[in-house]
């Protein structure tokens, strides 16, 4: 007998949501940002905005990946496309959950973690609406069929850039799930200035990827300009931005270990729920509400003291990779990606300007992170305790720790 198709789609999966779960709770507080105005005659009121639901009946409508070709309707791309690729989200989720430092199967996973963040960026209804207005079509199959071809259309970019996992395990106040599940941060573009479905944000040097992997773990993404130089035009478009092309990731240098305070956590919450397209959900009622904590939020300080950032002292300064082959071949790329052919390839102005304001970022970082938790990397080649090393005895010389 042919199974029935399924009609109610999640756009952000059930096994994401159960993460956020708190310990004993089979549900989730679930909060509408737009409910609904109903006008029946005289009667004018708003539907209720918070509700107590199973992750079942949250982040899911109707439909929403049902393909027609001709009078036939399949939902293969909900059981098919997006089946396999949650399979192996939960298990990458649950890999680098608590990640400390490389080890067994850390390649599959790294790559499966840009997999799940790609589809899950672009399986969204506004992700849908921002394919229809960009590609120019109307019609729901032709859209799906188009977003299937652009689930990597980021993953070049993140995998040039600087990966940290952060904690929240030291806070009371946990993270929060949104319907835009990996959502970009840029202190210059407002989300009340950003117009729905929003506009091409991730190829600007000044946007950050935020992405939680559950209540107690998110990634940041930052890209490696921005890390060596925090002062640059946060607008201006990255150095070799690009999609869909081969590159390169050097998994040492994934920062882990950080525990934020809790009111780092709030503001990572205020930027899921500001850059939230309808909803959000939170283990505790409490948590839906940053702004309640925060006071003022200035979008354009959230950030003011470098806490999204990287461990400067952390990442190295890299001019270019490169890999010899069985067959006596070889490949590289300089750390934008570009290859031997490119006409700015190690662009040695560019280096050279970089490496003046990487020195200033590494300082002016100490000084603004001084008694602060602070990430690690594998320390197989001592860059974790060589770079803690060089932070302390720069610190210990401004007199901002005590010397030893």
């Amino acid at each position: 007998m042919k199974a029935a198709q399924a009609r109610l789609h999640h756009y952000v999966p059930r096994w994401y949501q159960k993460r956020f779960l708190a310990d004993g709770r089979t549900t989730l507080f679930y909060l509408n940002l737009k409910p609904e105005t109903v006008v029946k005659g005289r009667i004018r009121y708003t539907r209720k905005d918070l509700w107590f639901w199973d992750p079942a009946r949250c982040f899911c409508a109707e439909d929403l990946y049902s393909m027609r070709f001709g009078k036939a309707t399949t939902d293969a791309l909900e059981k098919r496309l997006f089946g396999a690729v949650d399979q192996k989200g939960a298990a990458m989720a649950a890999f680098f959950d608590s990640y400390s430092g490389i080890k067994a199967g850390i390649n599959e996973a790294f790559m499966h973690l840009i997999g799940y963040m790609g589809a899950q960026r672009f399986r969204t209804p506004r992700a849908l609406d921002w394919v229809k207005r960009h590609v120019g079509l109307k019609d729901q199959t032709q859209t799906l069929i188009a977003m299937t071809r652009l689930l990597q259309l980021y993953g070049t970019m993140w995998m040039e850039g600087v990966w940290e996992f952060v904690s929240a395990r030291s806070s009371a106040t946990k993270f929060i799930i949104s319907d835009e599940p990996v959502t970009f941060f840029n202190r210059r573009i407002f989300p009340s200035e950003d117009v729905y479905p929003g506009g091409e944000d991730l190829s600007k040097v000044g946007t950050r990827t935020v992405f939680p992997l559950g209540s107690e773990t998110c990634v940041l993404v930052t890209h490696l300009q921005l890390v060596r130089n925090p002062r640059i035009n946060p607008l201006e478009i990255r150095v070799n931005a690009r999609a869909f092309q081969q590159t390169v990731a050097n998994l040492t240098d994934l920062q882990f270990g950080r525990e934020l305070e809790e009111e780092e956590v709030l503001r990572i919450n205020y930027v899921l729920k500001r850059r939230a397209a309808r909803y959000i959900a939170a283990g505790n009622k409490e948590w839906l509400y940053p702004e309640k904590h925060l006071g003022k939020a200035d979008w354009a300080k959230l950030d003011a003291d470098w806490f999204l950032f990287p461990n400067p002292w952390k990442v190295g300064f890299t001019s270019e990779i490169m890999m010899g082959f069985n067959d006596g071949s070889a490949w590289g790329i300089d750390e934008y990606g570009r290859t031997p052919t490119h006409p700015n390839f190690k662009e040695q102005e560019r280096h050279d300007r970089d490496w003046f304001s990487f020195q200033n970022a590494k300082l002016e970082w100490a000084r603004k992170r001084v008694g602060k938790s602070l990430a690690h990397v594998d320390d197989t080649m001592r860059e974790d305790s060589a770079g803690d090393s060089l932070m302390n005895d720069y610190l210990r010389g401004e007199g901002l720790i005590p010397p030893v």
